[in-house]
């Protein structure tokens, strides 16, 4: 743990990516109003990112999937590289099952709709900011349900092991 990160003990310290003003500034300021939760700094885009998030060192990156110059889910495996300890939670206005399998492979820890209301993103930010694993649960009834139908047939998930089945599983349930 660096001297930043230990600094604010308790502290969730959380850098906001989205290409979408109203959105990144909406959800920094629901964020920032939090005791715990302190937003550090934004960006737009996936070459801001990469370098804002190492110099700053926060302990949670919220990442839009679709960005101007990229996607969240490449970004996040980028910054998790970069930036040890660096916590993931993915943002999206999409139930994409590849896109949540994707995030996870990248070391996302967490998948939440923009639709979700205020109070339960600040919960997936707590969660996924102390390290728990967190899947919006439409997405993740979306890839379970994908899951199972796709048991015989071949397809991107079928290569996963039992044990990657399973852990889907058991962070689709909480």
């Amino acid at each position: 743990m660096n001297e930043e990160r230990s600094a604010h003990q308790g502290q969730i310290t959380v850098v906001v990516v989205d290409d979408h003003e109203v959105v990144r500034r909406g959800v920094a300021d629901m964020l920032d109003a939090e005791e715990d939760i302190t937003v550090i700094g934004q960006a737009s885009s996936v070459s801001e990112a990469l370098a804002r998030i190492p110099a700053l060192q926060p302990t949670l990156a919220v990442l839009d999937v679709r960005l101007p110059d990229g996607n969240g889910i490449e970004l996040c495996r980028e910054l998790r590289s970069r930036v040890p300890g660096l916590n993931c939670l993915m943002l999206t206005s999409y139930t994409d099952e590849q896109a949540m399998m994707d995030a996870i492979l990248a070391g996302a820890g967490g998948y939440v709709i923009k639709d979700i209301k205020g109070m339960e993103l600040v919960s997936a930010v707590r969660a996924v900011g102390s390290g728990r694993s967190l899947l919006d649960t439409r997405a993740a009834a979306a890839l379970m349900d994908r899951l199972r139908a796709n048991v015989s047939k071949p397809g991107p998930l079928t290569g996963l092991t039992e044990q990657e089945h399973r852990l889907l599983e058991l962070i689709g349930e909480g």
